[in-house]
């Protein structure tokens, strides 16, 4: 898993939506589904999975926009409302007390690799891996991925959720 410390500050294209990560991110994915590359227009998205309460809003206030997934559920996606560029997502299935954080707007990118390729089925045939990076052709069992720490922190963001 990713051992970013955390502290970490990002921001939209245009400044407006700057934001402060205070932990560190439970996994980071590159995920090359076909929506992924058809929302970001790219080959894959990078996304740091971390909790919504380690996530602080510094400057502007993102709009949650609900788009379409493979899942039919949908996410909401955190827009700057100036710019439109993606800082986050929340997916349905990981609840809202869990933040996709979009590793490009962090200030420091590089020091996010991604832990996991996911749905490398679908990637482009043009992108290589490195050979020793971890994959998995679609979503892979957090349980059979995710350390216990990390599925702990998991489980106490959903249970927030439920408090809630």
């Amino acid at each position: 898993m990713t051992s970013t410390a955390g502290n970490l500050t990002g921001e939209c294209s245009c400044g407006h939506v700057r934001y402060r990560i205070t932990a560190s991110p439970l996994i980071v994915h590159c995920c090359h589904c076909s929506w992924c590359q058809r929302e970001t227009g790219s080959a894959f998205a990078v996304n740091a999975l971390i909790e919504k309460a380690a996530v602080q809003i510094k400057d502007g206030t993102p709009e949650l926009v609900h788009t379409p997934s493979a899942s039919g559920h949908g996410q909401q996606i955190a827009r700057c409302p100036k710019c439109r560029v993606a800082v986050w997502s929340h997916y349905y299935r990981a609840g809202p007390n869990i933040c996709f954080i979009r590793v490009g707007t962090l200030d420091q990118p590089e020091s996010m690799p991604p832990d996991i390729h996911i749905y490398t089925a679908s990637k482009q045939p043009w992108v290589s891996l490195p050979v020793d990076a971890k994959r998995s052709e679609d979503m892979y069992n957090p349980k059979e991925v995710w350390s216990p720490e990390v599925l702990q922190r998991f489980k106490a963001a959903s249970a927030a959720q439920a408090s809630t």
